[in-house]
């Protein structure tokens, strides 16, 4: 945990992709290290990121649009989605930031930031 801690404190990022060899296995948010990991106890130190990681991970595939892309952030309501191949390996991570400065749409992005954000 302590040194996924220091790779998103160094890279100035919240999420980070898990993966066993070149498969997606989890993702592991700031958010997952504090309430799975120092909330309840664990040494930060010791505790591996299995243990605080999200093992069913949302993601959508390479050849897929953005539109369809938005959609599924929407409907899950996150806010970074891992991107893989036809054989689940990552090849990438959007984020709703990257919708607004890779196409230039920030409509698209403000309404799919609403269905994010939906209680």
């Amino acid at each position: 945990m302590a040194e996924v801690a220091r790779l998103m404190s160094e890279n100035d990022i919240g999420m980070l992709p898990v993966c066993d060899q070149d498969r997606l296995i989890g993702t592991v948010t700031d958010r997952d290290l504090v309430i799975r990991g120092v909330a309840q106890g664990a040494d930060p130190n010791q505790t591996s990121v299995r243990d605080v990681m999200t093992g069913e991970v949302v993601c959508c595939f390479e050849n897929q649009s953005i539109d369809e892309v938005c959609r599924v952030m929407g409907e899950k309501q996150i806010r970074r989605i891992p991107i893989v191949d036809q054989q689940k390996r990552l090849v990438g991570i959007v984020a709703l930031g990257d919708v607004v400065v890779r196409t230039g749409s920030e409509l698209r992005a403000g309404e799919t930031l609403e269905k994010v954000s939906e209680p």
